[in-house]
């Protein structure tokens, strides 16, 4: 099965109030349906004291760095950097207390996923994993190179532990280069452009910086079958970042900073953190 985009958009971003500096939606908020597993994306530039602590439930973050530095913290006791290129991992499960810094004078620029969890995990423990650029395994191909975060893109296979099923790949090209990139078939995929200019899908759609495309897949698919998603550089330096993973087919109610299935539970989960469940501030 060869893959084509079924729908593609550019991101458009607003100034904010600082110290943030400027949001854009990759995957716009209340179109969690058609993006399952993922719920949705933020682009954001900001400095420290934007994403000071606070709390999350009922689902996972993949933070992405473009440029800049930032600083995790949480009220376990870690305190990580994370550089550009580097990612971060977050079961936020049943509940998490953290914060997301711009490091010193630094304007972080980062991309955060959030990646919902099924019913029955959604009171999992919490956890986080960074996985650090050069731990991500890299192959080469035809003009450019693949590397693997999560999931298995032979011949690598990422770092990344995820509790449900997900690849991420950041995909680097040089003008003119071809690469046919391998997903299973069962997966819900999006792509997002960080540079250059892409042709993508069988149906060849053009797309530059800051393009979202969503791609077909095969829902009643099997995840052992792998589908094919054509990729050709026009540009001297394209880099694109290709996510799926498998639909859970539950209904959801993100609210705030949780994810759960009900607003019952919603409102519990604003009682519990208020009743302090969630443990002290992260600082």
């Amino acid at each position: 099965m060869k893959r084509s985009v079924k729908d593609s958009w550019y991101v458009k971003y607003e100034e904010a109030q600082f110290p943030s500096i400027q949001k854009g939606w990759v995957l716009p908020a209340g179109r969690w349906a058609e993006f399952d597993p993922f719920i949705l994306m933020a682009e954001d530039w900001f400095k420290r004291g934007t994403f000071s602590d606070h709390p999350h439930r009922g689902f996972q973050t993949i933070t992405y760095v473009i440029d800049g530095r930032l600083e995790h913290i949480d009220n376990g006791g870690r305190r990580d950097i994370l550089e550009p290129g580097d990612l971060q991992y977050m079961n936020a499960g049943w509940g998490a207390r953290h914060a997301e810094e711009g490091v010193d004078d630094d304007i972080a620029h980062t991309l955060q996923l959030w990646l919902n969890l099924p019913k029955h995990l959604k009171n999992s423990d919490t956890f986080y994993q960074n996985v650090y650029s050069e731990d991500a395994p890299q192959f080469k191909v035809e003009g450019g190179s693949v590397k693997v975060f999560a999931g298995e893109i032979r011949p690598a296979k990422g770092p990344l532990n995820s509790l449900v099923p997900i690849t991420l790949s950041e995909i680097t090209l040089e003008d003119g280069a071809e690469y046919t990139h391998h997903l299973p078939e069962n997966h819900n995929s999006f792509i997002y452009i960080l540079s250059g200019d892409v042709e993508i899908g069988e149906n060849k759609l053009n797309l530059k910086k800051h393009g979202v495309a969503t791609l077909t897949y095969h829902e009643h698919g099997s995840k052992e079958t792998t589908s094919e998603v054509p990729i050709k550089s026009k540009h001297r330096r394209s880099k694109l970042l290709v996510y799926s993973g498998a639909p859970i087919k539950e209904e959801i109610v993100p609210y705030g900073p949780f994810v759960m299935n009900s607003m019952d539970e919603i409102r519990e989960a604003f009682q519990d953190f208020q009743n302090g469940k969630f443990g002290p501030p992260a600082k």
